[in-house]
C-alpha cells in the first residue's frame, strides 16, 4: 500500500511537471504571436500637449486670428496673425477712444518665441517702401534667415520679405495689380491671373528650398497654381497646375467628393512643401487632397484625405517628421478639427488627433503647422481658435486608434 502511494505521488508531480512545460511552451508561443502582432502594427510619432506653452503675451497683447507658423535653424518658433482686425471690439478695450476698460489690443502681427515659450521679438504691419497685405497669410524663415510673408486679401497679389528684425527687403508683385472694372454698386472687382509671370492671386505660403535658393509659392486663394521664383531676385521661374498641367482659371463648380479628381486645383491652394529627397507637397485645400509634385512640377502621386468634407476642404497645411527620412506627414485639417498623421511614401493616413473646443489639446479651425528639430510639433489656428500651440513628441510607438481624441499629458501614480 505505501508503495502503491508512492507511485501514485510521483505520477502526480509527473503529471504537474509535464503541465508546467506545456503551459511553458504555451505561453511563450503566446508571447511571440503577441510580439509578431505587434511588430505588425503600423507605427506612428506620439505626442502630448504642452498646456503652459507659450507664456502669457506682456502688454495685455491678444493674439488674433493666427494664421502661420515656421521654426527657424535655431529652435525659435514664429508666429503671424490678423490681430486687431479679428479681434471684437470687447476684446480689444485698449484700443478704443476713449478706453473702457483696462485690458486689451492686439499684438503686433509677427511674434518669435524661444523654446520656453518667452516672446523674444514682435513687429509688423504697414511701413515705408512696401505694401503690408491686407490680410497677411502664412510666415517661412529661410535657410538664410529671411522672413517671408503672403497676404490672402482681395487687393493681395504680392508678397513680402523682411530680416528676421523686420527690415524690409523685397516685394514681389504690386498689390492690387489685378483689379478690374468696379461692379454695379462702384466696388471693385478683382481678375485671376494664374498664368500671370510678375502678381499673383493672394498667397497663402511661401517656402524656400536651400539647395536651389526657390521659393515655393502656394497661389493661393484665387489663383490656381504653385508658382516658383527665385529667392535673391523675386523673378518667376516656373509654374503648374494641378497633375502638372497649365493652370485655367475656369469655375468648376461645386466640389464633389464622388466625382472624379478635378484637372485642376481648386481654391485655395494652400501649401506647397518641399521634402529633403527633392519632392514638393501642394495642399488642395478644398479638393481634400495632397498632390505631389518634383521640384519641376511634373506630377509624381495624389492622396486624399478625408475626401467626404465639404465647405473649407481637409487639405489646411503640412509638415513633416524630423527623421532623416522624414517617415511622417502631419496634416492640418482645420474643418475636422484634427491632425492626420501619414506615412509619406504612401500618403496613408495612420492616425488623427485633436477634437473641437478650445481647451489645451483642442482645435477651432487649425490652420498650420510646423516642427522643430526635436520632433515637437507646433499647430495655429485660425477664426474663433486665435492661438498656437505646442505638442511634445514622446517617440513613435504602435498605432492603437485610428482616432485620438484630445492629447493630454498622461499622469502617472506612485
Amino acid at each position: 500500500m505505501h508503495r502503491l502511494k508512492r507511485i501514485h505521488r510521483l505520477l502526480i508531480g509527473a503529471l504537474f511537471l509535464a503541465l508546467l512545460v506545456v503551459l511553458g511552451v504555451g505561453q511563450a508561443a503566446l508571447e511571440k504571436r503577441a510580439a509578431a502582432q505587434a511588430g505588425n502594427k503600423a507605427q506612428a510619432p506620439r505626442f502630448e500637449v504642452d498646456p503652459l506653452w507659450p507664456k502669457p503675451l506682456p502688454n495685455h497683447w491678444l493674439l488674433g486670428s493666427t494664421i502661420g507658423v515656421w521654426v527657424d535653424d535655431q529652435d525659435h518658433v514664429w508666429i503671424i496673425h490678423r490681430s486687431s482686425g479679428t479681434l471684437a471690439d470687447n476684446e480689444k478695450g485698449l484700443e478704443l477712444k476713449p478706453p473702457p476698460r483696462e485690458c486689451c489690443m492686439g499684438a503686433p502681427p509677427v511674434l518669435e518665441f524661444d523654446q520656453a515659450g518667452n516672446l523674444l521679438r514682435h513687429w509688423g504691419g504697414p511701413g515705408q517702401g512696401y505694401e503690408w497685405p491686407e490680410s497677411n497669410h502664412g510666415i517661412f524663415i529661410d535657410h538664410l534667415g529671411n522672413v517671408w510673408i503672403g497676404g490672402n486679401g482681395a487687393s493681395d497679389s504680392h508678397l513680402l520679405k523682411f530680416t528676421k528684425d523686420g527690415k524690409f527687403l523685397l516685394q514681389v508683385g504690386r498689390k492690387a495689380a489685378r483689379r478690374g472694372p468696379p461692379d454695379a454698386k462702384g466696388q471693385p472687382t478683382w481678375v485671376r491671373g494664374s498664368n500671370d509671370p510678375d502678381n499673383f492671386g493672394r498667397v497663402a505660403e511661401i517656402v524656400v528650398e536651400p539647395k536651389r535658393n526657390e521659393a515655393f509659392v502656394a497661389d493661393g486663394y484665387f489663383n490656381k497654381r504653385v508658382a516658383v521664383l527665385d529667392a535673391q531676385s523675386g523673378k518667376m521661374k516656373r509654374y503648374w497646375g494641378a497633375y502638372g498641367n497649365k493652370p485655367d482659371d475656369a469655375d468648376t463648380g461645386p466640389y464633389n467628393p464622388n466625382g472624379p479628381p478635378e484637372k485642376q486645383f481648386r481654391n485655395p491652394v494652400h501649401c506647397a512643401i518641399p521634402s529633403n529627397d527633392g519632392l514638393l507637397y501642394v495642399c488642395d485645400r478644398q479638393g481634400d487632397r495632397i498632390q505631389v509634385f518634383t521640384l519641376d512640377g511634373k506630377y509624381v502621386k495624389e492622396g486624399f484625405i478625408a475626401k467626404q468634407t465639404l465647405g473649407s476642404g481637409s487639405a489646411w497645411d503640412v509638415a513633416f517628421s524630423r527623421d532623416p527620412q522624414q517617415r511622417y506627414i502631419y496634416l492640418a485639417d482645420g474643418s475636422n478639427f484634427k491632425v492626420h498623421v501619414l506615412l509619406r511614401d504612401t500618403l496613408e493616413v495612420l492616425t488623427s488627433f485633436g477634437d473641437g473646443g478650445r481647451q489645451p489639446g483642442q482645435f477651432f479651425g487649425v490652420h498650420s503647422l510646423a516642427t522643430d528639430s526635436k520632433g515637437n510639433l507646433y499647430t495655429t489656428e485660425t477664426y474663433e481658435g486665435k492661438r498656437v500651440q505646442k505638442f511634445v513628441f514622446k517617440g513613435v510607438g504602435p498605432v492603437t486608434n485610428q482616432n485620438q481624441g484630445v492629447l493630454w499629458p498622461r499622469t502617472t501614480t506612485q
